[in-house]
């Protein structure tokens, strides 16, 4: 306990698991980045190409983001959400924001076909290493296509 009765946190108490992997202190598989918003995959992804576009900044619920910050991580899931669909021969895109897995923003965007695609039940939690590269390179070459 610190002076003054306050409880002392660690760092990895501090911070979200997706500020780790944006700081790189944990591997992530990165398709985007700029200087507000990440996006990178999933590693239990609803349909291959399950992607997370997080931004930089920690926040936890999205009605607390600043206006142009969510513009901005919006404006990102579109984008990915336009790759998605490239890459992986759909027509759609899903976005979620559930928002209480981990504390800190972040929408899912991934390729649909169905409703039931929007399944968190349904997520596969123990994706191969290939199956996740192989997404990366895929929505990469499709927001090179984009660009």
């Amino acid at each position: 306990m610190k002076p003054g009765g306050a409880v002392a946190t660690s760092y990895a108490q501090r911070v979200s698991i997706f500020t780790k992997i944006i700081n790189r202190e944990l591997p992530g598989r990165f398709v985007y980045e700029d200087d507000d918003v990440v996006a990178f995959l999933t590693i239990e992804p609803m349909t291959q190409g399950h992607t997370l576009v997080v931004p930089r900044a920690e926040i936890d619920h999205w009605q607390n983001v600043d206006p142009a910050l969510f513009g901005r991580v919006m404006s990102v899931s579109q984008l990915i959400g336009k790759a998605v669909c490239r890459a992986f021969s759909t027509q759609r895109a899903g976005m979620i924001i559930a928002g209480l897995e981990v504390p800190h923003l972040h929408i899912h965007v991934f390729p649909t076909r169905s409703l039931s695609d929007f399944g968190f039940a349904n997520v596969d939690r123990n994706p191969s290493p290939g199956s996740l590269d192989e997404a990366q390179a895929k929505i990469r070459a499709a927001l090179a296509q984009l660009a």
